[in-house]
């Protein structure tokens, strides 16, 4: 896993490599000046039931953790809501459409992608579908399967976040 430190070596604003970590979350550019800050971002997952209140977990099908299993969601776009985002992300990866949405929790997670680490905060949501008549994987996902919430191997869940997002869930009701 790359972290920002020993992947950032050129300011983003001269070009200079001159711009060196200043604490654990910032860079700065001896050069022009320029502070960069590390922050987390924005990411949604939605946990749906069916009508005999199995989970919908998805199947990771690109890396990180490709197979794992995941709840669907993703990144929220820059000037999008975390709703739409929930929305758009359920509809991009299975072709369902929210009708309901209660948020429930967050937690920090630390997303490795082509072995730079992002810092994500991950909103959980509960949510119901209209039907589930039209459902097909599409997007990141490979598959999807319902699980009994008693069933649920959470060695095989995708991320912290995600395991505990699902727990929080399970635990409350």
């Amino acid at each position: 896993m790359a972290r920002p430190e020993k992947v950032l070596k050129y300011c983003p604003s001269c070009g200079s490599g001159l711009f060196k970590p200043d604490s654990p979350k910032s860079f700065h550019c001896s050069s022009c000046g320029f502070k960069f800050f590390i922050n987390s971002a924005a990411a949604v997952a939605a946990i749906i039931e069916n009508d005999t209140g199995e989970i919908l977990l998805t199947v990771r099908g690109v890396e990180p953790a490709v197979g794992a299993l995941d709840l669907p969601g993703g990144f929220v776009d820059p000037m999008e809501s975390g709703e739409e985002a929930l929305k758009r992300e359920v509809k991009e990866e299975l072709n369902l459409d929210i009708s309901e949405m209660h948020y429930l929790i967050s937690y920090p997670n630390e997303y490795i992608y082509n072995g730079y680490s992002v810092f994500t905060t991950d909103y959980g949501y509960a949510c119901k579908v209209k039907h589930f008549d039209s459902i097909k994987v599409a997007d990141d996902i490979a598959d999807f399967q319902f699980f009994n919430p008693k069933e649920i191997d959470f060695n095989k869940i995708s991320s912290n976040s995600i395991k505990k997002i699902l727990k929080f869930y399970i635990g409350g009701k």
